[in-house]
């Protein structure tokens, strides 16, 4: 099939990671963030990974922004895109309290970006190279971004298919009244009424959206409502540049001749002059060389993605509550989660007991999510146990109070305050020092 929709799909990826990195920085997070934290939490596996100092990590984005241009320009693509992915990644894993949904969507996109022929018409890489030209490529290379797209909706969709999303309109109930001032459509967000519509709606844009895409007689309607979902999101939330992916992401669904004008209408605006005959046919054979390994790889690389957000099936308990395999389930916007956690030491030699005083170490967003979070509160205790240590406490005790409210629920204990955080390991088996959730 057609090329055009991969590189239209390439050039929108580029430009909107050049926005977003370059918004990253302007923001000051590359020092709030990144650079001043004294403690990063890391994610499982991954403790290993931290952040180079002031100088390096502005190298980091100024490597990245660069990938970024020679995605978008095809310029060096295949060394852009797997700069870009190791460099997104790298800062991506520094610390687990900025996980968001779309950091982890972008990071398999820019993977996949590594081993599609994207740069093969229209770019700096064909200038430079006129045998490079390719104008139809394998429909994998395709159908690989559109199915990826598919499960993250697709999933999100299912997991909003619960008791407090459905029957209590929950957390948009708690959301939408204090959205009260948005214009023209701020009012509407005092009712009631509206965070049942809200609620339904939105479960069923994420379970059908694909489906609507993916049938030519009703995607432009769909891709409408992809366009009204998410600039209404990215208006009431805080959540980046998500929408801007997803509105561009879509776009691979339209024909290869919708794709082809955009190219046109691009080549004109910069009166290029590499546009080639869209009616010409290819020097090259359709069939691309790739390793032989590369067809078993994508199926065990999308078995993976179906299979893992599964895993909260392993745990006990409500997921919402424990939070165990709540990461990487494309689980969105789903709670409303607040707590807060007091950390004792006890010096094991004399007894002494005193409370840590969290805002020391943390900065307020890390202190925000530990304290809601199980697996980054026991991080947190094991931290609080080597600092003690070089202090000069003996054998430290670290135990913690931690009170959490889910969904406007009262406040209780999320974990055993009388359990010893410093003995224990985090691994993938089942917290049993996390409380039980009663629904209450």
């Amino acid at each position: 099939m057609s090329i055009a929709p991969l590189v239209v799909f390439r050039i929108a990826f580029g430009l909107v990671m050049l926005l977003s990195t370059a918004r990253y920085v302007r923001m000051g997070w590359v020092d709030t963030q990144l650079v001043n934290p004294v403690l990063h939490f890391s994610y499982y596996g991954f403790d290993w990974v931290q952040p180079l100092p002031r100088l390096g990590m502005y190298a980091v984005f100024c490597l990245m922004a660069l990938s970024c241009i020679g995605i978008l320009l095809g310029w060096y693509y295949r060394i852009a895109a797997i700069l870009f992915f190791l460099c997104f990644s790298y800062v991506e894993l520094i610390d687990i309290t900025y996980y968001l949904n779309h950091y982890y969507f972008v990071s398999i996109i820019s993977f996949l970006m590594i081993i599609v022929p994207a740069h093969r018409y229209f770019s700096l890489d064909v200038n430079r190279n006129p045998d490079l030209t390719l104008l139809e490529v394998p429909r994998w290379t395709i159908y690989i971004f559109k199915f990826q797209i598919a499960i993250v909706y697709f999933y999100a969709g299912l997991a909003k298919i619960n008791h407090d999303w459905l029957v209590k309109a929950l957390p948009l109930s708690i959301w939408l009244p204090a959205k009260t001032s948005v214009p023209l459509i701020g009012p509407i967000f005092q009712y009631k009424t509206t965070a049942y519509l809200f609620s339904w709606m939105g479960m069923l844009f994420d379970t059908f959206i694909i489906f609507g895409l993916m049938v030519r007689r009703t995607r432009w309607l769909a891709y409408v409502a992809v366009v009204i979902f998410h600039v209404l999101t990215g208006i009431l939330f805080q959540i980046g540049v998500f929408p801007i992916v997803m509105i561009f992401a879509v776009t691979i669904f339209f024909s290869s001749a919708f794709h082809q004008k955009l190219l046109d209408g691009i080549a004109r605006l910069l009166k290029g002059t590499n546009r080639l005959p869209w009616n010409n046919t290819s020097r090259h054979p359709l069939t691309i060389k790739t390793g032989k390994w590369l067809p078993g790889f994508l199926v065990l690389f999308f078995v993976f993605q179906l299979v893992f957000p599964w895993r909260y099936l392993l745990y006990p308990g409500n997921i919402f509550w424990t939070e165990e395999g709540y990461r990487f389930a494309w689980r969105v916007m789903l709670m409303e989660k607040a707590g807060t956690a007091t950390f004792y030491v006890k010096d094991g030699e004399n007894g002494r007991e005193g409370s840590v005083i969290n805002h020391q170490f943390l900065n307020p967003h890390q202190e925000k999510q530990m304290a809601m979070q199980p697996d980054l509160i026991l991080q947190f205790a094991h931290f609080l146990d080597e600092y003690y240590r070089t202090q000069g406490m003996t054998d430290p005790i670290v135990r913690a109070e931690v009170l959490v409210t889910l969904n406007a629920r009262p406040a209780r204990l999320l974990i055993d305050p009388t359990v010893d955080l410093s003995t224990i390991s985090d691994t993938w088996e089942p917290k049993d020092w996390i409380t039980s959730f009663d629904d209450r």
